[in-house]
Parts: structure tokens; C-alpha cells; sequence
């Protein structure tokens, strides 16, 4: 019996061996490939795709099976986002199909923030007919050149018969290894080239495939479980340090088993939140940049930092040589070789699947009956929470944005997508909201790009149609892909779009403020026109409110999360209100700003850092 399991052969694709286009293969293997919905833009050169989608979804219907709807956004940077959206709050492949020039063109921004944050998204572009490669055709672009730089892979698909199998390999590595975006530049007369469809088989890949047969084959024995608890049992206060990488791996709950089997707290980075419950007892939320303040200082106290898929960047470890400069022992997980001992020297690394390992570090600590008393470490971080917790001007007769976030928090009560813009409102966001889960927290991380927010929600929303879902954006970021709030409207998506509206560019501001001396450099935008609630109402949206009043809050944000459909609610919040705590470029967290609101253990320093650091 076992014999003939072990030799079995699966059956064959049912279409395998039928005649079909170069666009319909692709469009099967996507189908195959268990994608939901393809977000893009048409145009000349990807017209036979596009055409390929519709048969296959009126076959679809005609058979009763599930479509594979194509959501038409306002340009191609939107429809990169939503597949970004749609794969951040999933964890499956988003897809984004467009046509060649500037369709491709403008995916560029959207395929680079993928790769920044480890996203899995698949691109395709159409292109001129392989003849006219080069010959600066009408709407050409080098669309290898452009994207090798930025994507994880790119493939140009010369050889019709190789196209089956290079699909196919996109979604492998865009989805394997250390996620990211891959790019299919897809010649026109490939799409119309006709041959028999095999329903199997990849692209050969040694070189890929062999590196993630070591991470993935890479396990913890027994002499470094052990090595690694001797170092846990010296310590008297350790701490996870938790990054995006944690959650890309869907290794959370295996980081929650462990950090809750051995009492370890956690904080974790922006792209981190969620990897555990917010409000857990032994989450100390994000540190960073503009990370909690008892965050930042349960780094400086630890003596044992223990990190599971983050990468010191420079908005964690500004100061490397002064990061976490309690800690005698640094550990790291993480499934990317390149990033160990990149920034920080470490005593003890694993680089293998981060789930695998939490786990093979749980059962051995369980099966040695491993036990360490944290009591006191325990109640000196619920003291550091006591004294350094966040806060901010409750008396002000403005409305303060973190007012209006906590209130929205009260309602979806860390049960629903929080998608952001960049800037400030992205940091009272992280700061405020709390996640119960992860996947609910979209954000561009490394890159920051403004305009990520609204589309990255509809995204998630496909993806998540049950789910409630927030953009959390500000009037600076939402005017990047404005135009996508008619995509909500045309598909009747039931998104809450919330700008926290303070009249420019919040986050700029206040740089400008606290290191140029006040000088608003093309920052300050209250001189301009732009009437949300009329372009929100003009998009289709049937509630569309202006809050202005602090006594207010309370009654229109429950309304407005509670209206069933899409929502839009502008908030004219303080102008001069500003994101802290805050950690000055290039400083250590000795040297935070944490406003007139937030306790500090010790004045910051005047000194304004080297402005030729900032962002």
C-alpha cells in the first residue's frame, strides 16, 4: 500500500494536450495557480490577455464556477498597490496585469516598495512584439532593464514554449525564500502564439532551488537549542525583537508559543505589528523611530535580544553601536543569510524557516523542562509601560488625531484592516490601533511611499471581502491615488476611508520644525482649494463628512464605521500636533524626543542632528 502511495503520479491537468493562445495559457496558469482577482489597467499591447480573462470568466459563468474578476483601477501605480493590498492581507500572490510603456512604467514604485517590504506579487506586462524589442516602438519600454534593479526576478518570454513554465516559476519565487515581486515582460505576439498546453512543469532554477533546499532543510539540532538557552538561561532580561520577516513567514504563532511557553516580551518593528496580540501582557508594542517609549527603553535595559525576522534598519538601530547596548547576546533568526551580522554582530544565528525554528526551540525547552523566573524583569516593563506610556494633549479644544484613533479603535477593536498612507498619520495608526492578528496592518514600510494606503484597502478588501477595512490616510498622501476612490464606489466596496486632514505635509512639518527652524519648504498646502468631502461625494460615495468639533467625535466616528457600504470621513485635525515619541536620525534612544505629553528619562538633546541624514 505504501508502495504504490510513494509511486503514484497525480492525474493529469484536465486541459492538458488543448490548442490554446500564449494568453489563455497564462491566464489558466493563474487560475491554477489559485488567483482570486487580477488588478489592472488595459492598453494596446496586453489586449490579448485582457481578452483572454473575459472568455475564461464567461466560461466560468456558464459553467457556475467562480470568475476571476478583473478590478480596473484609476492608473497602474494603483493597481500595483491593490495587488500589494490583496497580498499583505492574504499572504497568497497578488497579481497585477498591464499594458507595455507607460503602463509598466508606472508599476515601477509599486514593484519596488514590494520588494523593500518582502511582498509576493506577479506583474505582467505586455510588450511590443518580440520583432520591435528595441526599436523604440510605440508605448516600448525596457521593462528587464527597468525592473531588474527593483523586482526579485524579472523574465523576458521570448520562446513561446518556455511560457507555461515561466509563469509557473514567478509564482515559486515570488512566493518562496524571502517573498518579493517578480515581473513577466510578455511580448504581444507571444500572447497571440498558439501551441498545446502541457498543465505541468517549471523553469530548471538549480541555483534558486538549491539555495532554498539549504534554508529550508537547515533545521535547529540539539547542540545549538542547547547553546541558545544557555544563553537564555543567563539572562535576566530578555527580549524578542520581532520584524515584517516573522509575519511574511507565517511563523506568528509559533513566535507567540514561544514567547508565551519562556514569559519573553516582545516588541516589534512597524511591519511587526500584529506578529502578537497588541494587547497581550507581554507585548511591548513597536519600538523604533516612533516606537513607544517604554519600547525603546525595554531595548536599552535588555541583556538578551533575540531576533526573529528583522534586519535592524536604520528606523530601529539609528545608532547601531548604541542599539540595545544593555544586551551581552544578540540571537537571529531569519531566512535571508545576507542580513546576519549585517548591522549588528550577533552570538548565536539560525538561517533557515523561521517557523521550523521557533518551533524546534519550543519542544526543546519543553522536553528539558527549561523554566527561568522573569517575575522582576516582567514587573520593571509594567512599570516602563506605567510611567513612559503614550499620551497627548487631552485638553487641547482642537482634535487631536489620536483622539479620533482611539475612538475608531474602540469600534473595530483590533478585529479589522488598517491600511495607511505615509507620514504622520501612518505613526499615530501604529501607535493607537491595536491588532489582534496578523495581516491587519498594511503599510509601506521601507519605502514610505505616500498613496500606498487607499488602494493597498481595496486590495485587502478582495482579498478579505468579510473583514472590515480602514485606509487611515492624511490629505497630503490620499492626493496621490485619489482617483482610486471612484474604484471603490464603481466595485461598492465597503471601505472606510478616514483623512486626518492637517493641511500639508504633517510629517515633513514637523522635521522642518524641530531641524530647520521652522521653515515650511513646500510643505504647507493651506493655501490650497481641494474639498474632500465634494470629490468623495463626486466619486459616488453616499456618506461623505467633514468632523470639526472635538464633541462630535464620538457620535460620527461610530456612525461612520457603522454605515453599511463605502464611507468617507475627513477630520480637520490639529495643525501643529506631532508624532511622538521621536528618535532623531543617526541618534540612540537616550537621545528621544518624547514631546510635552510623554515622560522621558532623561532631556533629549537641543542639538539637531545632521540634516544630511534625514529620510
Amino acid at each position: 500500500m505504501n508502495k504504490i502511495a510513494a509511486t503514484h503520479k497525480p492525474s493529469p491537468h484536465p486541459l492538458a494536450g488543448k490548442k490554446m493562445t500564449g494568453a489563455d495559457i497564462v491566464v489558466q496558469v493563474l487560475a491554477d495557480e489559485g488567483v482570486t482577482t487580477i488588478f489592472g489597467y488595459s492598453g494596446g499591447a496586453i489586449l490579448p490577455t485582457y481578452d483572454a480573462v473575459f472568455r475564461y470568466n464567461a466560461e466560468q459563468t456558464r459553467i457556475g464556477q467562480p470568475q476571476m474578476p478583473l478590478i480596473v483601477p484609476a492608473n497602474e501605480q494603483g493597481a500595483g498597490f491593490m495587488a500589494a493590498g490583496y497580498a499583505r492581507a492574504s499572504g497568497r500572490v497578488g497579481v497585477c496585469m498591464v499594458t507595455s510603456g507607460p503602463g509598466a512604467t508606472n508599476t515601477v514604485t509599486p514593484i519596488r516598495d514590494c520588494m523593500a517590504d518582502s511582498v509576493p506579487i506577479v506583474v505582467i506586462c505586455g510588450q511590443v512584439a518580440t520583432a520591435a524589442i528595441g526599436s523604440d516602438a510605440f508605448q516600448e519600454a525596457p521593462v528587464a532593464a527597468l525592473m531588474g534593479s527593483i523586482a526579485k526576478h524579472v523574465f523576458l518570454v521570448t520562446d513561446p514554449n518556455k511560457l507555461e513554465a515561466t509563469v509557473r516559476s514567478a509564482f515559486e519565487i515570488a512566493r518562496t525564500g524571502r517573498p518579493g515581486p517578480v515581473v513577466i515582460d510578455f511580448p504581444k505576439d507571444v500572447q497571440n502564439w498558439q501551441g498545446a498546453f502541457a498543465g505541468e512543469g517549471v523553469l530548471a532554477l538549480p541555483g534558486y532551488r538549491r539555495r532554498l533546499d539549504v534554508i529550508a532543510t537547515n533545521t535547529i539540532d540539539d547542540h545549538e537549542a542547547a547553546l541558545f538557552f544557555e544563553m537564555l538561561g543567563e539572562a535576566e532580561r530578555p527580549l524578542l525583537y520581532v520584524g515584517g520577516g516573522a509575519i511574511n513567514a507565517g511563523a506568528s504563532q509559533a513566535l507567540r508559543d514561544f514567547a508565551t511557553t519562556f514569559n519573553v516580551p516582545v516588541v516589534t518593528t512597524l511591519m511587526g505589528i500584529g506578529a502578537i496580540d497588541t494587547t497581550h501582557p507581554l507585548s511591548m508594542r513597536m519600538l523604533g523611530m516612533h516606537g513607544a517609549a517604554f519600547a525603546n527603553y525595554a531595548v536599552d535595559d535588555c541583556d538578551f535580544l533575540i531576533t526573529v525576522g528583522a534586519r535592524f534598519d536604520d528606523r530601529v538601530a539609528g545608532d547601531p553601536s548604541n542599539f540595545a547596548p544593555g544586551a551581552r547576546r544578540i540571537a537571529q533568526l531569519d531566512v535571508d543569510p545576507a542580513e546576519i551580522n549585517k548591522v549588528k554582530h550577533v552570538d548565536w544565528q539560525h538561517v533557515g524557516l523561521l517557523a521550523d525554528g521557533l518551533r524546534s526551540l519550543t519542544a526543546f525547552g519543553r522536553r528539558h523542562e527549561f523554566s527561568r523566573d522573569l517575575s522582576g524583569w516582567l514587573d520593571a516593563l509594567g512599570e516602563l509601560r506605567r510611567v513612559y506610556a503614550m499620551n497627548y494633549d487631552h485638553d487641547s479644544e482642537l482634535i487631536q488625531p489620536h483622539y479620533v484613533i482611539e475612538e475608531l479603535n474602540r469600534h473595530t477593536r483590533g478585529q479589522a484592516i488598517i491600511s495607511t498612507g505615509v507620514g504622520q498619520h501612518q505613526m499615530w495608526a501604529a501607535q493607537y490601533f491595536d491588532f489582534s492578528e496578523p495581516r491587519l496592518w498594511l503599510t509601506s514600510g521601507s519605502m514610505g511611499t505616500m498613496g500606498f494606503g487607499l488602494p493597498a484597502a481595496i486590495g485587502a478588501q478582495f482579498a478579505n471581502p468579510d473583514k472590515l477595512v480602514l485606509d487611515i490616510d492624511g490629505d497630503a498622501s490620499v492626493r496621490m491615488n485619489i482617483g482610486e476612490l471612484e474604484t471603490v464606489t464603481t466595485y461598492d466596496l465597503p471601505i472606510k476611508v478616514v483623512i486626518l486632514n492637517n493641511f500639508g505635509d504633517g510629517m515633513v512639518k514637523q522635521w522642518q520644525k524641530l531641524f530647520f527652524k521652522g521653515r515650511l519648504s513646500a510643505s504647507d498646502k493651506s493655501l490650497h482649494k481641494k474639498d474632500f468631502v465634494k470629490a468623495a461625494e463626486a466619486d459616488g460615495f453616499q456618506y461623505a463628512v467633514r468632523l470639526d468639533r472635538k464633541s462630535d467625535v464620538s457620535r460620527v466616528v461610530e456612525e461612520f464605521v457603522n454605515f453599511a457600504g463605502p464611507a468617507f470621513l475627513e477630520v480637520l485635525i490639529d495643525p501643529n500636533a506631532g508624532v511622538y515619541p521621536m528618535v532623531g536620525p543617526g541618534q540612540s534612544y537616550a537621545s528621544m524626543i518624547t514631546g510635552d505629553f510623554i515622560a522621558a528619562r532623561t532631556p533629549a538633546s537641543d542639538e539637531p542632528p545632521d540634516s544630511s541624514q534625514m529620510f
